[in-house]
């Protein structure tokens, strides 16, 4: 027998249909039935099952003589399943590439639970991506467990298609869904308050399309008085079964704060019903109340009559609407403040040994900022180094003893103020006015490769939300441009046409990578997990603006660790931009869970991961440039350069100049690994010539050069022993100008 049974209903979907059986029948995991139900469909959902059906054994199309619903379709495909575990998916949503495989290794491990919940992700009709905000309760514990040991689960979205259920576990409890279109309420409480064990997969295995029209949940109907009878049979279910009374209240609960949800959305109810709608759900919440227990204080309004509620919503829209304009006052007052305050402190000195840091937005020490605030505390104690931070959750993360100010409060405006220096990598709020003898020293974030700055315009897709005149006009608040090699020299003066000097300085956060402290690497090592022994392969791919959200999947990442073999482990590096979006969840962090990879995105000094690894496999990542450093194979996986150039751009073909062997597809790459070629000779050839290249002004002394010169005036040698003196920035910004 099968796996899985895959039951999909499809009423009206023809547009949507495809795309969801392809994303079923495309899956590596073939071990499947599908069990297609056409809902007698007025479209043509119907011949389309068919078709799939002659074409793959594995589909069996079924058409219904009437249109049943949502429910009953599902339980006209629950008889002919033959597989161990039923999947419940909606036509209009589609399968994650690896899903199944996924399902299946995670139901082996938990051995064959009667409920495995996985993550999903929304997926917008305009193209957006959002995951499910709750999905860290999938990732609490390895074990399997039932809803009375940890209720929290309950707190997920209570819908039939983000679990997969021991078909031998329905049939024993004859489960089935009610005529209505709230059926997945009746259905997915008794089956959880039921199941003996429940596990869970912190893996996004299904994207929920929110389609722009045509929810009948997100229509305005009488319809939607179906959730009373709903709730009605989920009392009904827990009455029936005495060991689950203890149930009661929190359902009493739930069944308030479901109804009233309804109640509050503008485009469910009609306006001449939601008295009614209002009337029957305090009637049901009267009815169900269970004995002894008090009435929900937070849903007390029910108690009353549908006048008071309607008071209440109104005064929380008047109260809502004071709060946005009293935000709007704050944010004007507090502008009129910082002019005067500004002003105040503008005819004060500036304080000659005061350097605000930031780095990457505000969001810690971290970078060559970072680098060069440690060396000044070290060479320069007379200097007060202050970091600026985006929230009080990122103060809170700040090493002991580092001073800080949080962004745009009124310590950081009186500060900006009266600050000689400042040094960042991103560029400083619009607001931040630059006075004369002020100093602003640009790090960077790395040697670029792919386009930046006023070369952006060029690259629509890749400027996609960037302001690029703005970019520039702070950017002439820069007075030194740091660099670490000519290639970089030439392409911020280029990128950034502005009047910054350039500093030949090199990197300071490659500092550590030029002089790597002694057994550091191994301490790392031994944080990540990684044995002894072992061989660790760093894989940090960018993100590609061809993509909504960044991210694309490259490489099958189960596949490449299995491909290494033994003695390796593969560490995982994601963009810092796609760490808080859906990307882990497409696997990563169920790889991580399983050891089969590392998962170190979250890891905050990414020279830490550097100095830990063997090699590094990257594909147009600024890594590889500061990897080159410690003088290890690096392997370029490029097997979408022409789109990523095509729509963010290029300063040199890194296939035709790579610091290693270039892979285009996965299969050479895992054979490159196999064969041990990339450590050959070839690999170190290409290494040497990219070395000599962009590793030209880094020679362990990058962050003593820029805070003896810039910061305390002292002469130092440029890399290679010549003498340069950076001269201040002088004149406007002509580009500004036109």
């Amino acid at each position: 027998m099968p796996r899985f049974s895959i039951i999909v209903p499809c009423f009206k979907v023809q547009g949507f249909l495809r795309e969801c059986l392809d994303s079923v029948l495309e899956q590596s995991f073939r071990d499947i039935e599908v069990i297609a139900v056409d809902d007698r469909s007025p479209d043509a959902c119907g011949a389309i099952l068919d078709e799939y059906a002659a074409r793959d054994p594995r589909v069996t199309a079924l058409h219904l003589p009437e249109n049943a619903g949502l429910g009953r379709a599902r339980n006209a495909g629950m008889p002919h399943a033959t597989g161990d575990y039923l999947f419940f998916l909606d036509s209009d949503d589609t399968l994650t590439p690896g899903a199944l495989a996924a399902l299946a290794d995670r139901l082996d491990e938990a051995g064959d639970p009667d409920v495995l919940v996985f993550d999903y992700a929304r997926t917008y009709w305009w193209g957006g991506t959002r995951r499910n905000a709750l999905a860290e309760l999938l990732s609490a514990t390895d074990a399997t467990f039932t809803a009375a040991e940890r209720p929290e689960i309950l707190d997920l979205l209570m819908v039939v298609w983000n679990k997969v259920y021991r078909r031998s576990f329905v049939e024993e409890h004859g489960f089935a869904f009610p005529p209505g279109y709230y059926e997945d309420t009746p259905w997915t409480f008794p089956v959880m308050l039921s199941a003996g064990r429940i596990a869970t997969l912190d893996r996004i295995c299904l994207n929920y399309r929110q389609r722009r029209q045509g929810n009948i949940l997100s229509t305005t109907s009488r319809k939607h008085f179906d959730i009373h009878d709903q709730y009605e049979r989920v009392f009904a279910f827990v009455g029936s079964r005495p060991e689950l009374a203890s149930w009661r209240p929190y359902l009493h609960r739930k069944m308030g704060e479901h109804c009233l949800d309804i109640l509050s959305k503008p485009d469910r109810l009609p306006p001449a019903d939601k008295g009614e709608f209002f009337r029957r759900t305090a009637e049901l919440m009267r009815r169900h109340r269970p004995p002894g227990e008090p009435f929900p204080a937070d849903l007390g309004v029910l108690r009353g009559p549908y006048a008071a509620y309607r008071v209440r919503r109104q005064a929380g829209r008047a109260g809502r609407e004071l709060a946005r304009r009293g935000a709007q006052a704050r944010v004007a007052a507090g502008a009129r403040v910082y002019r005067g305050l500004t002003a105040v402190q503008a005819r004060r000195p500036l304080d000659p040994h005061l350097v605000l840091y930031s780095a990457f937005s505000h969001r810690g020490v971290l970078g060559d900022p970072a680098a060069i605030y440690h060396k000044a505390r070290e060479i320069a104690p007379q200097l007060r180094g202050v970091w600026v931070v985006r929230d009080a959750e990122t103060a809170a993360r700040l090493p002991a003893g580092v001073e800080h100010v949080l962004l745009d409060s009124p310590a950081y405006r009186r500060l900006s103020a009266r600050a000689t220096y400042f040094v960042n990598n991103v560029n400083w709020p619009g607001s931040l006015a630059k006075r004369a003898g002020s100093v602003h020293v640009h790090t960077h974030q790395g040697t670029p490769l792919k386009y930046m700055g006023a070369d952006l315009l060029d690259k629509p897709g890749a400027r996609l939300g960037v302001d690029v005149p703005q970019m520039l006009r702070r950017a002439d608040r820069w007075d030194y441009s740091l660099v670490a090699n000519e290639h970089s020299e030439l392409v911020w003066e280029r990128a950034y046409p502005c009047h910054f000097t350039s500093v030949r300085s090199g990197s300071p956060r490659n500092d550590v990578l030029v002089d790597p402290p002694r057994d550091r690497a191994r301490a790392v090592r031994a944080r990540l997990g990684v044995p002894e022994g072992h061989t660790v392969v760093l894989y940090a791919p960018t993100r590609r603006e061809y993509r909504r959200g960044g991210h694309v999947e490259r490489l099958d990442l189960a596949r490449l660790a299995a491909g290494l073999g033994e003695g390796h482990t593969l560490v995982v590096r994601l963009h810092p931009s796609l760490a808080t979006g859906p990307a882990r969840g497409l696997g990563l962090s169920e790889l991580h869970r399983r050891g089969v990879v590392v998962d170190a995105t979250d890891e905050p000094h990414v020279e830490d991961l550097l100095l830990a690894a063997d090699v590094l496999v990257t594909d147009y990542s600024a890594l590889m440039f500061d990897y080159a450093h410690l003088d290890r194979p690096i392997v370029v996986h490029a097997d979408d350069w022409p789109a990523y150039t095509a729509s963010r751009g290029a300063y040199f073909d890194i296939t035709a100049e790579p610091p290693g062997h270039v892979t285009r597809d996965q299969d050479g790459l895992v054979r490159l690994f196999a064969s041990g070629a990339w450590r050959d000779e070839e690999s170190a050839r290409l290494r040497a010539a990219f070395r000599s290249r962009f590793c030209a002004y880094d020679d362990g002394r990058a962050a003593e050069r820029v805070v003896r010169t810039l910061l305390l005036g002292e002469r130092m040698p440029e890399p290679g022993g010549a003498v340069r003196v950076p001269g201040p920035a002088v004149g406007g910004d002509l580009l500004a100008a036109r």
